[in-house]
């Protein structure tokens, strides 16, 4: 019976399978469509979409489709974006669902919904080149000297001791020497960059600062899921932290894009 109920709130109950009902406008172009018609509008890119598949992903808080008073799942056309996104990652890039979460909240898929909105800018132009998936689990690997870390990067020894005195890298003591890991390797690569229109390390304070204040928020939040005994739950929460972080990332993007066009305007 709650089989059939919720069947029924689908708009998938008996008698109304999915590849009976009509079609409906298209989306974004009329009214919102159910969720056996969204089964029918992808069936031809994704032959294996079903409607439990759709209330899975539902499930793991990756597709947000609003309800009516009778418990029906309607889908605009912003959730038809992001559920097509959504399986094209799994089929063609293979990344699990806790990847493809933060991939969503980085903005991977608003692309195509720029180009329907208005084909005349191209999407890159209007996202920037915004950040993507935030790996915290992976560890930095690499253990680098000064000269290695000098020759890899192309930067000065000034240049890395500046960026030392100013706590933009640490490095760590190994064995008698400093060394450097990747993740600091990145940092001063993109320092090198930044020398040549003559930012230093005294600059990169403010970015620091800001760095320090958003790890020390999502700290906030997650810290004790992060540090409890169950297991299951700091899973959860490293999950919810590297979505935070992808999140955080693109806001500052999105902020500092914001700001930056107003120079040219």
């Amino acid at each position: 019976m709650a089989h059939d109920a919720r069947s029924a709130a689908d708009g998938s109950g008996p008698g109304r399978s999915p590849a009976a009902e009509a079609p409906g406008p298209p989306p974004g172009r009329g009214r919102p469509l159910t969720i056996g018609q969204v089964c029918k509008l992808l069936g031809g890119e994704f032959p294996d979409i079903s409607i439990s598949k759709i209330r899975y992903l539902e499930d793991q808080k990756l597709l947000h489709p609003r309800r009516t008073s009778g418990g029906y799942r309607l889908f605009g056309a912003d959730d038809v974006e992001r559920l097509r996104t959504i399986l094209r990652l799994q089929r063609d890039e293979f990344l699990p669902l806790r990847v493809i979460r933060q991939e969503l909240a980085a903005g991977r898929g608003n692309e195509a919904r720029v180009v329907a909105a208005d084909d005349e800018e191209p999407p890159a132009s209007r996202a920037g080149g915004a950040p993507g998936a935030v790996a915290i689990r992976a560890r930095s690997g690499g253990i680098r000297t000064l000269e290695e870390l000098c020759e890899d990067t192309r930067a000065t020894p000034q240049l890395v001791k500046e960026l030392r005195d100013f706590g933009v890298v640490q490095g760590r003591e190994h064995e008698g020497a400093i060394v450097f890991d990747d993740d600091e390797r990145e940092i001063v690569r993109a320092a090198v960059e930044l020398a040549r229109y003559g930012v230093g390390g005294r600059h990169l304070r403010v970015l620091r600062s800001s760095a320090d204040r958003e790890s020390a928020l999502l700290e906030q939040l997650l810290g004790p899921a992060l540090r409890s005994r169950n297991a299951e739950r700091r899973a959860e929460a490293l999950d919810a932290l590297e979505t935070l972080a992808a999140t955080t990332m693109r806001l500052k993007h999105l902020l500092l894009v914001r700001d930056l066009r107003r120079l040219v305007a």
